[in-house]
């Protein structure tokens, strides 16, 4: 199995719809041993079932990224239980209402700063923390989403703070290569998630991925877990500062897909009323 031997921890965890939960899945199967995380006892009491499904044990922690002592805790609890680890997995984002709706412009100071926070600079926390733990060649890896390099309509400030977690890998995966340690970002297709819940008008995305995306379909959370499992293990030992797009090729398409009609006129594939 690929991850045989291996250990680490994935924060970010919502339900089993999340995206960390199908790199979870993923790693676990090829033979990973983790620890997950929860925000508090709501989520707590809801992830004490995948906890037992990924074979966690009592590596069972809480961990609020704003609160730095959690962090903290978070590394000695894993030392204790785990001893050095060989992976990480950082699935943890967050904007105000306020910063997905309405106009650009608008955007309040605090929810901005809430969003960066949040989303961003919790990579570097953990990272910063963790690290003393981390074993030699060991990976980390993040989620991010093709809003941070384009606009997609009412991702507003997440898109921001996506293009800064981008860039936050490039450098934390320059800063770190010469300790063996390797960073990578995931850019998943549009999936149903609790977080996705927040945008809206994403069945609109879902619909558009389909019909213009080259595979014509979305993706689901087993394609991008098997992607995160790889870039977790020594299968992508050469691999760092990428960000890997699973979207079903929707990356690559700078217009809509067209039909042609016997006369060779061009439409749209698909008008978005369906």
């Amino acid at each position: 199995m690929v991850m045989k031997g291996k250990k680490g921890v994935v924060l970010g965890i919502a339900n089993k719809k999340s995206i960390a939960y199908g790199i979870a899945k993923a790693c676990h199967a090829q033979g990973a041993e983790m620890a997950i995380t929860f925000l508090n006892d709501r989520f707590k009491r809801k992830l004490a079932p995948i906890a037992e499904d990924l074979e966690c044990g009592s590596r069972f922690y809480p961990c609020d990224v704003t609160k730095p002592e959690e962090i903290k805790a978070l590394r000695e609890s894993l030392k204790r239980d785990m001893g050095e680890i060989d992976f990480i997995v950082h699935s943890i984002a967050f904007a105000p209402k306020s910063g997905l709706s309405g106009r650009f412009i608008d955007i309040p100071k605090d929810a901005f700063n809430i969003a960066m926070d949040i989303s961003v600079y919790s990579l570097i926390e953990i990272t910063r923390e963790l690290k003393p733990i981390l074993s030699k060649n060991s990976s980390i890896l993040t989620l991010t989403y093709l809003g941070g390099v384009k606009y997609v309509p009412n991702y507003n400030l997440m898109g921001v703070a996506k293009s800064a977690l981008d860039m936050s890998v490039r450098y934390l995966a320059e800063d770190l290569g010469k300790d063996g340690i390797r960073v990578n970002a995931i850019s998943a297709g549009p999936i149903k998630t609790l977080a996705a819940a927040g945008i809206g008008d994403f069945s609109f995305l879902l619909k558009w991925n389909t019909a213009h995306a080259p595979l014509k379909r979305n993706v689901t959370i087993e394609e991008v877990g098997n992607s995160g499992m790889y870039l977790l293990s020594d299968l992508s030992s050469a691999v760092t500062g990428e960000v890997h797009y699973v979207d079903a090729g929707f990356n690559i398409m700078g217009l809509p897909a067209v039909n042609f009609d016997e006369k060779g006129r061009a439409t749209i594939a698909w008008n978005g009323t369906d």
